[in-house]
């Protein structure tokens, strides 16, 4: 099933943060923000300096990437394939559709990922990123 791309608008700011907040979820991170705050976050963003781009297979959004473009280098800050979606090559159709398409093939990727992300580390190797750096952290004192 192939996919096609599209770029985000203002318009799309409720759909994007009901996918970042299910992105956040599936990913384990401890960000506790609200869908309703991810929307505003996710519009301060989009009229700032990040693009957001919307994959499409017929009219149903199956992927999303938000991204920001440096002079030199691409920070990819989000990418999320919809949990019904996955395994069925759509991220791969998707990432291969930034790498071709939108993003300029001289500049250098970048990705955070958590360590924990086991399924999103796979898949960044698979499309071609290599480990870098780690950053490590203490974690505040429960009280």
């Amino acid at each position: 099933m192939a996919i096609h791309s599209r770029q985000a608008t203002e318009s799309d700011v409720a759909l994007l943060g009901e996918l970042n907040h299910q992105l956040i979820r599936d990913e384990g991170h401890r960000n506790p923000m609200a869908v309703s705050q991810l929307q505003e976050r996710m519009r301060g963003w989009l009229a700032g300096e990040y693009a957001a781009m919307l994959f499409e297979n017929d009219a149903e959004v199956v992927a999303y990437a938000l991204y920001r473009e440096e002079p030199a280098l691409i920070y990819l800050r989000q990418f999320f394939v919809q949990r019904h979606c996955r395994r069925q090559g759509f991220g791969r159709q998707a990432f291969h559709l930034l790498r071709t398409q939108i993003w300029p093939a001289h500049k250098r990727l970048t990705v955070e990922v958590l360590t924990s992300n086991h399924a999103a580390i796979s898949f960044y190797k698979a499309a071609g990123f290599c480990e870098y750096c780690l950053m490590l952290e203490i974690p505040p004192a429960r009280t």
